[in-house]
């Protein structure tokens, strides 16, 4: 069931492919392009069906490929004279049929040209489906190209975006990028409605190209992107969008507690990592079970690759650019060694008094920040807030005067959290306020292959350059053949949150690559409440048709 549409697809085009020379010919179509060649074979095709060249592009834009190729058949079936409309639902909806009869059995069918419309009324149907189809075609091409609708679903963007924000995310403003699987369902990014099956076909995919954009990312960017680490995810309808290879520690520190018990467990984990990663492994692909997640074996349906333009989409900040140095010291960043502005909306928890949480409940309600229990200090509260609303806060008691930014020191909420997400020193001391330093690579930028840049730099090189990097004796190689330096292919970014304490970013998973860039988030078209977060749907007129800051 799994494969059942890439077969059909396939299917498809090994038919038109056979039966395309043998209309051509019939057609009497003077073509010099090789009618049986896959994907190449639209050109002569659409001349027998009297199509412009420009169509073959629609054929390749996701959403739209699916209708331009039914039309196709359709077409097809019409130039030869199957003009009734059981013929027409035939050629649409059993082209691989229709096809091979027209070629091999009907050979009488006279080539009559397109339909001629000068003069004629069209049925109502008839003008109502060409009116919808011309929408959805021309929806899915300012999708795909120009501007792509998004909404803010978590908190890691407070204050400056909201959930419940709904969003235009400008595309030219970086370059679109080609689809690099064209052939999919409109207006579905990866799974079709209620499930968790997949919207594209994997089998014919492009390269990552983009077009020409009249601008660049630049700091402050409000940046939409493809979820880096969602090169793999968990088959479950609430673990698919989150972070797989997180999840995959998670498993392995379980199955390292279940063996040595809590107190030694992470040290038997970070002593042991390749064994019970690939214990945690085997759980999620073969077992199909999830030990750590809810209340233990939840059971899962696997795990499943996606390719980058199918990968989850994220809203984040861009702090850091290609070759910038990054560091963070007490939740203040640092760039090249300076000092970057904090945004006036930007959040950090604070510590608030557990005691005085009460007297001043209903006031801090109206702030509509999370309170949550402090993991350091059984007599402390957190709090997300800007520093207007700290202030705030500090004069609705004496007692609340002191507040301050709490720190994360001591993050340890999931093993090794922090990217690279390895135990080895200094790393395995970095937190979420205390970070770095670390460069981001950009495009033509050469390092030496020792154990730190290992370290530093090795997911980027597998996952995101197409390359093998791996150290064995002690010596680094690139697909296989030894190697002393690693010169970079592309440009990386460095994405943080504006709620600083509640957001996953590139602290936690690393780099942006430019091939993962989506747009530009520019315009707030509609918002709401969110039930989950705000206790309420009211819709907030005052965020409706304003720029993104």
């Amino acid at each position: 069931m799994k494969f059942i549409p890439e077969i059909l697809l396939a299917l498809l085009i090994l038919v038109q492919c056979i039966v395309a020379p043998k209309l051509v010919k019939r057609a009497k179509i003077d073509t010099k392009i090789p009618a049986y060649i896959p994907l190449v074979h639209f050109l002569p095709l659409l001349k027998v069906i009297g199509r412009p060249w420009w169509w073959f592009i629609l054929l390749l834009v996701p959403g739209v490929n699916l209708i331009m190729l039914s039309i196709l058949n359709v077409e097809i079936g019409i130039v030869f004279n199957h003009r009734s409309t059981k013929q027409q639902w035939i050629f649409g909806a059993l082209p691989w049929y229709a096809l091979y009869i027209l070629a091999f059995k009907d050979v009488q069918a006279e080539y009559v040209g397109p339909r001629d419309w000068k003069g004629k009324k069209k049925s109502f149907g008839r003008e109502w489906g060409e009116a919808i189809l011309f929408a959805v075609v021309a929806a899915s091409i300012i999708r795909t190209f120009f501007l792509e609708a998004f909404t803010i679903p978590t908190p890691s963007m407070e204050s400056s975006m909201k959930v419940g924000d709904y969003l235009f995310v400008s595309k030219v403003t970086y370059g679109a990028k080609i689809p690099q699987t064209p052939v999919s369902m409109p207006f579905v990014h990866n799974a079709l409605p209620g499930g968790l099956t997949n919207s594209y076909v994997e089998w014919f995919s492009l390269p990552y190209m983009r077009l020409p954009g009249y601008g660049k990312v630049e700091r402050y960017d409000p940046v939409v992107f493809n979820f880096p680490n969602g090169d793999t995810v968990v088959l479950d309808p609430f673990y698919v969008g989150h972070d797989y290879h997180a999840l995959l520690r998670s498993e392995a520190l379980y199955e390292a507690t279940m063996k040595v018990g809590p107190a030694s467990a992470f040290d038997e984990y970070t002593f042991n990592r390749n064994k019970y990663e690939s214990m945690a492994r085997q759980n999620f692909t073969e077992k199909k079970i999830c030990k750590h997640c809810g209340r233990g074996n939840l059971k899962i349906e696997g795990t499943r690759d996606r390719p980058t333009d199918k990968k989850e989409m994220y809203i984040k900040r861009c702090i850091g650019l290609p070759g910038e140095e990054i560091k963070i010291d007490a939740g203040q960043v640092y760039i090249n060694g300076n000092a970057i502005e904090n945004k006036p909306g930007m959040m950090w928890n604070y510590a608030i008094p557990a005691a005085s949480v009460n007297k001043v409940q209903k006031k801090l309600e109206k702030l509509k920040s999370e309170l949550s229990p402090s993991p350091y200090e059984a007599d402390m509260v957190l709090m997300p807030l800007t520093e207007s609303e700290a202030n705030d806060v500090r004069n609705m008691s004496p007692e609340l005067a002191g507040i301050s930014r709490h720190l994360d020191s001591t993050y340890k909420h999931q093993p090794l959290p922090i990217y690279p997400n390895v135990a080895e020193f200094p790393y395995v001391t970095w937190t979420s306020d205390f970070f770095g330093p670390l460069v981001i690579p950009s495009a033509g930028w050469t390092i030496e292959l020792n154990k730190d840049n290992f370290i530093r730099y090795q997911r980027v090189i597998n996952a995101y350059e197409g390359q093998t990097c791996e150290i064995r004796n002690g010596k680094c190689y690139i697909n296989g053949q030894e190697s002393n330096s690693y010169t970079f292919l592309y440009n990386y970014y460095f994405m943080m949150g504006d709620n600083r304490h509640h957001s996953a970013d590139s602290r936690f998973w690393g780099f942006v690559p430019e091939t993962h860039i989506v747009g530009k988030a520019v315009f707030t078209w509609f918002s709401k409440e969110n039930m989950e977060y705000h206790g309420s749907n009211k819709i907030r007129w005052d965020r409706i048709f304003r720029l993104v800051d």
